[in-house]
């Protein structure tokens, strides 16, 4: 006897796919120029050297930097979210 599995699955197309590879490289290099920032301007690269007025202007950036991720997160999320493509069904036989 023969069993049938069927899967839904999203079938992106072109477009749907450079929005896809985009959104994941925006969030990488934020993620990684976030990391260096935050590494470099804390002084953990020499500590104790780091003056406060250079601490207080470094975390305005920061925060400004991690706004601006956010907003870029959200905007290509969306697009992305609306790229998802149509759904294709797998059919799968097994027979037994």
């Amino acid at each position: 006897m023969a069993k049938i599995f069927r899967t839904e699955k999203r079938k992106r197309g072109i477009f749907g796919t450079l929005v896809w590879w985009v959104f994941l490289a925006f969030n990488g290099f934020m993620g990684l120029f976030f990391g260096l920032f935050v590494y470099h301007s804390t002084g953990a690269s020499a500590p104790g050297s780091v003056d406060p007025a250079v601490a207080v202007v470094a975390t305005g950036i920061g925060a400004s930097f991690l706004s601006l991720w956010l907003t870029g997160t959200l905007i290509l999320g969306l697009v992305v979210a609306l790229t998802r493509g149509k759904t294709v069904m797998i059919e799968r036989v097994v027979v037994d």
